[in-house]
């Protein structure tokens, strides 16, 4: 049991309210002890051993020359040693690159490239593709090593091979190294895109993300009984800093989901006594559609926090009634504000859960803007502008594109166009920059674009989101075919499935003749969604 919340000495180690991440660690070691922090298959740790095991792999990374502020990149699934891995980067001082586990060779080479990481801890095998082999036609001048966290790979170091030069340093070197690390030192680089469809790796550092997960984890109740099966996925910020750091911050368990199967999630709940399940709308739908819901046992369930999808009021109330959820809440965050910008409070009305992402979180200010860059009255749309401790620090090495996004008074300029409510509630409404959200995935129109027309076989690209009742939107290409090129709508997708993440590729294609442009020659994307609407309705 945790020391008395009154007492002075408890309070100094509470894992919630230290700013850094290495401390956030130490604390929840000191604070839960033996209690169970993760439960990966055969894997088992307490919180005392998942801080010594990240104490090690600091001491791992420093023999094998990792610096304070070098980066070290992670391309893996949901597993135990992902966690690890980051902690001994960040006890070493140095900076977290997550990859995204859907991306092929050349999206990974690009992320390693762009961040200048030194080392990538990755697996083996993982959905059909060799990680480390489909990197081996790519330059990577920077990257010196590559260490398999699970199984074994040609080019790459096993992870008992690499935490045994732990042995040539000194265990209290890695701890001067994590005790060194300040508030203001950059934790992580997530990419993300923009308009221009380049991937920007978002800079964050330890004192925001933890005071703004400290807040995330209170809001939503996160406890030391928790048992939270963390579906979203370790490289996002859901599945990161709402998930496993969250957990270290409340004491609740971890336990990482490889993908989600919606019967292999029921079989979790029910064997394993699952009370915290976060995801996107698309997860609790499946698993209220499927066959076997009357078999399984969900009475554990107690928390629910979703969002990156329109939440439909019906749903919320099958979450509660069907699944039996004590609490259900909404949110909304971008991944340059460490993911968190508004939430909705446990005891709001379901249509406020529903129909809104909730307010501003404690610290953190929001306003709506017009085209002229004034304030705009409540329930009158405007561009969504976010200002606090969550902003993140820039995008690396793009000074141009930090300033287009942060103004001069420290304003971040989301992109998102919303509605705001008299109680400073908000509903996301539209998206400025064309991205849209296929099953809890972030979309880029622009970079699915840039993808396809590095093909060759188009001359003229332009991809729209459209709405889909299960994964929320999917992504619909309009092509014009280079001179002398043949292609049928299977070619587009045959060709994207080979060359871009499951998520991005197009859902559905139309081969055309011309798009439809302004004056300018600016393609009308306006005009190809009411192209599709009425194409999907007739």
């Amino acid at each position: 049991m945790p020391p008395n919340a009154t007492d002075p000495a408890a309070q100094r180690t509470d894992p919630a309210a230290q700013r850094t991440i290495p401390r956030v660690v130490r604390a929840a070691a000191e604070r839960y002890g033996g209690a169970s922090a993760v439960e990966d298959g055969d894997v088992r740790l307490t919180f005392d051993e998942l801080a010594d095991a990240g104490l090690l792999a600091a001491r791992a990374c420093i023999a094998a020359g990792i610096e304070p502020g070098d980066r070290v990149g992670i391309w893996a699934p949901n597993i135990a040693e992902w966690i690890i891995a980051a902690i001994g980067v960040m006890n070493a001082g140095a900076i977290v690159v997550t990859l995204n586990t859907r991306h092929k060779g050349a999206e990974a080479a690009y992320t390693l490239r762009q961040s200048g990481a030194k080392l990538l801890f990755t697996i083996d095998e993982f959905v059909g593709t060799n990680y480390v082999a489909a990197l081996e036609d790519h330059d990577l001048p920077e990257l010196e090593k590559i260490v398999v966290l699970r199984g074994t790979a040609d080019g790459a170091m096993t992870w008992q091979d690499f935490l045994a030069g732990a042995e040539r340093v000194f265990e209290a070197e890695a701890r001067l190294r994590a005790d060194a690390v300040s508030p203001e030192d950059l934790s992580d680089f997530i990419f993300t895109s923009g308009t221009t469809g380049n991937p920007k790796a978002v800079m964050t550092a330890h004192g925001q993300n933890c005071e703004t997960f400290e807040t995330w984890s209170g809001v939503v109740g996160l406890r030391e009984d928790d048992r939270y099966l963390v579906v979203g996925p370790f490289f996002h910020t859901f599945g990161y800093k709402a998930g496993w750091l969250a957990c270290l911050m409340r004491g609740a368990t971890i336990l990482p989901q490889l993908v989600f199967d919606a019967g292999e999630v029921m079989e979790r709940i029910q064997n394993e006594k699952i009370t915290t399940l976060p995801g996107a709308p698309t997860i609790y739908q499946s698993i209220l559609a499927h066959p076997d819901l009357a078999k399984v046992d969900l009475s554990s369930l107690r928390l629910a926090v979703t969002g990156a999808a329109p939440v439909p009021v019906e749903l919320v109330h099958q979450m509660r009634e069907v699944l039996g959820f004590e609490t259900v809440l909404t949110a909304y965050g971008l991944t340059e504000c460490c993911g968190v910008v508004t939430m909705c409070h446990p005891g709001d009305a379901p249509e406020i859960i529903s129909g809104t992402s909730g307010r501003a979180i404690p610290g953190v200010e929001v306003r709506l803007i017009d085209s002229e860059g004034k304030d705009v009255a409540p329930g009158e749309p405007g561009e969504i502008l976010v200002r606090g401790y969550n902003v993140m620090q820039g995008y690396f090495d793009d000074e141009e594109q930090t300033a287009e996004t942060i103004d001069s008074d420290g304003w971040l300029h989301s992109g998102d166009v919303g509605v705001m409510d008299e109680g400073g509630n908000v509903s996301i409404t539209d998206r400025i920059k064309d991205m849209f959200i296929m099953g809890g995935f972030n979309v880029y129109p622009a970079e699915v674009e840039n993808i396809l027309y590095s093909s060759g076989k188009f001359q003229q690209v332009a991809v729209i989101g459209v709405p889909d009742e299960r994964m929320g939107e999917v992504g619909m290409a309009f092509v014009i075919p280079a001179p002398g090129e043949t292609v049928t709508s299977e070619d587009v997708t045959a060709w994207s499935r080979e060359n871009m993440a499951n998520y991005k590729v197009p859902r559905f294609v139309e081969v055309v003749d011309a798009l439809p442009t302004n004056a300018a020659g600016k393609v009308l994307k306006f005009e190809l969604r009411q192209r599709a609407r009425a194409g999907r309705s007739g």
